[in-house]
């Protein structure tokens, strides 16, 4: 079977394009003031896709074998370019067929990643968000020359929009003096300690909420670092495992 790029199948005007990105803006303005700049970096864990990703790299060795071994246009690139002396014993050609399948694999997720960016609004996403809003829906500040575009999740919706330090701040990349200048009308609540907690951790709101329930339902079905990253929280939040669920029910998390 040949791959084929997903396209849509409707065509949107310029104006039909602008008036779209503008309700999508006002929509994620109402999440926040509900719910939080969480609601901008939602994430689904890696682990998820993992039996699916397992079979990708069962491919990809099986494919990295056959390339450097078979005649033909990966064997001859490795033959034509040989290994330094002091490497060539440490560097096998099927390891060397690997890492240049991986880099064409690569390029071909970024620029299928870059399609599905063009999916609805073609390929004027930041002009688009440009004309749509002018002002940074997380810090509040003019979008300048420096603004990025940043996905809220990565399930085809279009980015945003977001001034150089309102994206840093949605990826916990601010120093801490910029975080500072930030306003956080909620600033010392248990929700903040805990979105600290979880982010401190690498963990996911999916794993957390797997070791509470494991913990009241007294179950060992569990990944293995679930129960850990709950009794974390649980001893520094002094909470206990049902009001942790009931808070993240309630940010919708």
């Amino acid at each position: 079977m040949t791959y084929k790029r997903y396209k849509s199948n409707v065509t949107l005007s310029k104006q039909q394009k602008k008036e779209l990105v503008a309700q999508y803006i006002s929509y994620y303005k109402d999440l926040i003031a509900e719910r939080g700049i969480e609601v901008l970096n939602i994430k689904l864990p890696r682990e998820v896709f993992e039996p699916i990703l397992d079979q990708i790299g069962t491919y990809l060795n099986e494919q990295a074998k056959r390339l450097a071994s078979e005649e033909g246009e990966v064997k001859q690139f490795l033959d034509d370019n040989p290994l330094p002396p002091q490497m060539k014993d440490l560097l096998p050609d099927e390891f060397r067929a690997f890492s240049l399948l991986l880099n064409a694999l690569k390029q071909w997720v970024s620029a299928e990643s870059a399609a599905t960016d063009r999916y609805i609004l073609g390929g004027t996403a930041r002009d688009t968000c440009r004309s749509a809003v002018d002002h940074c829906i997380v810090t509040g500040e003019t979008l300048g020359d420096r603004s990025e575009l940043h996905h809220p999740m990565r399930d085809g919706r279009p980015p945003i929009l977001l001034s150089k330090k309102g994206h840093s701040m949605i990826e916990h990349q601010l120093s801490r003096e910029d975080e500072a200048e930030i306003p956080n009308d909620n600033e010392g609540s248990t929700w903040n300690q805990l979105k600290k907690l979880k982010r401190d951790r690498h963990s996911s709101w999916i794993l957390l909420r797997e070791g509470c329930e494991a913990i009241l339902k007294e179950r060992e079905d569990c990944r293995t670092n679930a129960k850990s990253i709950a009794n974390k929280v649980i001893k520094e939040l002094k909470l206990s495992p049902h009001e942790i669920i009931e808070l993240m029910d309630q940010k919708g998390v």
